[in-house]
């Protein structure tokens, strides 16, 4: 832990230094994921030290641009950045930053040939990634399905669900760092003929803990699931059909295996590569774990957030955008990730390659749903998602116009020349993509703020988060303003610590109600609505679970599915209360709020 005036010295400032407003839950994580440690396990910075380590490492690549050779005032611009809270950068950049590992970003695709060399020189990459902080994404649809033919020694091939227990086996022994457990994606197109194995994994109760799944599918897949036609199943090795069957009935089991437990989720590959920047070096087929990152393969991409909860001003009795704010932390951070592909230490040198190549970030929001309730809009509203929307453009336009700037000093992307971007006419930019919207589950808890685009998960709550750590509160602007109305009575307060959302008998005027709507009690079509809108703003892709009440049939499921693409959402992921074992919380408790 660290020492009692310590923790307080760096919550509150030194003199001369600057106020940081990290809360309890804030100060745990750190110490128990993100301090320096000495050999003996004991903390060995404090988070302003760390913010600076940060800052000061980073910062060290505008030695290389400046005429002077110094960029020193960036170092100081870096650390009120983060230290304020208004913008975090990934994970890794926070624990490895001016550190031996020196590994800065949280996403990587790796590619996965149809021989054992490939499929396990995959493996050992994955597990380099896994130890310096990163999380790796894969696309297993080239690999030849079950039963296919070995012609060098006669045999049967076991299929890509088979090779699959063995990353997830690898996964789970290799820590990260020390600090973070490794994650995997693992898509399959749909017209694989494994793809039923593929769909149904994770009906086994503990199968695959360390992958999200994902399906691969195409416009005329999802066309023949509206015109009830049947669609080829097809080997990688031969390019011939082995098999077809009917396209609803597939998209159906999906959707069946999507409410059971939350998984797969779907990925609409030709939606991905119609915005893929650089097609000439090749085809998107898969994601970070998470599903927001689009990357080549061996590309890696570092992200970062800004806390819009800390984008605002006040304003009579109460608070506006302060837009002024917002676009110059933008600038300020992508400025920062720029850097950070000069200062990161790559794990791969094919990685740096393509990395420097197009040189993507992935500059994101959290903190949403604080935002929205500042603002007095309804997370479940029209209103939100029509702001949504035009916030993600200023995000998105902001952020362009950092990347077209830092282009004029320091050149644009090397694979600019027959991008997409110099197809459109723009002008050169810096990064072949400027935009990401990552889940920030951690990164909020110490910001203190809501997750990513999410709504309130619940408005009081507990959780373990890694290292064993149980966290909890009671949402503070839930506290602030049943307050500041005068109804934050005993009994209230306990009925929402115990079901994580308001009591349905209590007297609660519907505007206000309204503005503490959980995620389950937001309807399935908002959350889909609200992913589209800012999935129309942004470069690469969002990060979003459409949350579906327990009593949600199938059909429903299927329905989001269908809007997802309608809408033009690269993705969708569907989580139905109660349906895993081991839920963090449900608003009642799996009951109707």
């Amino acid at each position: 832990m660290i020492p009692g005036g310590a923790r307080a010295s760096m919550a509150g400032g030194n003199k001369g230094d600057m106020k940081m407003p990290l809360n309890e839950n804030a100060l745990r994580i750190l110490e128990a994921r993100y301090l320096k440690k000495d050999d003996r396990g004991r903390i060995a910075e404090t988070p302003e030290e760390m913010f600076r380590r940060v800052a000061r490492h980073v910062a060290a690549a505008e030695k290389r641009f400046s005429r002077d050779g110094s960029g020193g005032a960036w170092e100081d611009r870096f650390f009120r950045l983060m230290a304020s809270l208004d913008f975090l950068p990934n994970s890794p950049t926070l624990m490895n930053a001016g550190r031996d590992l020196g590994q800065l970003s949280a996403c990587f695709v790796l590619p996965v040939e149809d021989s054992l060399v490939s499929i396990f020189e995959a493996l050992k990459n994955s597990a380099l990634i896994h130890q310096s902080g990163g999380g790796t994404g894969f696309s297993f649809s080239r690999i030849r399905p079950r039963n296919d033919v070995v012609s060098t020694t006669g045999g049967e091939a076991s299929g890509p669900v088979s090779f699959m227990e063995i990353f997830n086996q690898a996964t789970d022994v290799v820590r990260q760092g020390g600090t973070r457990r490794g994650a995997n994606m693992a898509v399959l197109r749909a017209d694989h003929p494994d793809i039923e194995e593929f769909i149904t994994a994770k009906r086994v109760p503990g199968r695959f803990v360390n992958f999200n799944l994902s399906v691969g599918l195409n416009d005329s897949f999802v066309r023949a699931v509206r015109e009830n036609g049947r669609v080829d199943l097809v080997n990688p090795r031969t390019g011939k059909p082995v098999r077809s069957l009917e396209a609803r009935d597939l998209f159906d089991l999906v959707a069946a295996c999507a409410w059971e437990g939350g998984e797969p989720g779907v990925l609409y590959l030709d939606e991905i590569n119609r915005h893929n920047p650089t097609p000439r070096l090749g085809t998107l087929e898969s994601t970070n774990p998470c599903g927001e990152q689009p990357l080549l393969p061996y590309e890696s991409c570092n992200l970062g957030s800004v806390n819009l909860a800390r984008m605002t001003r006040r304003r009579g009795d109460g608070f506006s955008m302060n837009w002024e704010r917002l676009e110059e932390v933008i600038f300020q951070a992508v400025r920062f990730l720029d850097d950070v592909i000069e200062v990161n230490r790559y794990p791969l040198p094919e990685t740096e390659s393509m990395t420097r190549g197009n040189r993507k970030i992935g500059l994101g929001v959290m903190g949403f749903a604080h935002l929205l309730i500042e603002l007095g809009i309804p997370y479940g509203s029209a209103a939100a998602v029509d702001f949504a929307e035009s916030l993600m453009a200023f995000v998105n336009r902001k952020a362009r116009e950092a990347s077209r700037s830092l282009a004029g000093e320091r050149g644009p992307f090397p694979n600019f020349r027959g991008s997409l971007r110099e197809r459109e006419g723009s002008p050169p930019a810096r990064h072949a993509t400027v935009t990401t919207i990552a889940p920030t589950g951690t990164l909020s808890l110490i910001a203190g703020c809501s997750s990513g685009i999410e709504p309130l998960y619940a408005l009081s709550w507990s959780r373990i988060v890694a290292g064993n750590i149980e966290i909890g509160e009671t949402d503070p602007l839930f506290l602030e303003k049943m307050k500041k109305e005068g109804l934050l009575s005993p009994e209230m307060l306990k009925s929402v610590q115990a079901s994580g959302c308001l009591p349905h008998d209590a007297e609660i005027p519907l505007p206000l109600r309204d503005l503490f709507r959980t995620a389950f009690e937001i309807p399935p079509e908002i959350h889909v609505r609200m992913q589209a809108a800012f999935q129309k703003h942004t470069d690469n892709a969002v990060s979003k679970t459409v949350n579906f009440p327990a009593p949600a049939t199938r059909e429903e499921v299927r329905k989001a599915f269908l809007l997802a693409h309608d809408l033009r959402c690269k993705g969708i992921t569907v989580y139905r209360d109660g349906s895993r074992p081991g839920q963090v919380l449900g608003c009642g408790l799996h009951r109707p709020c």
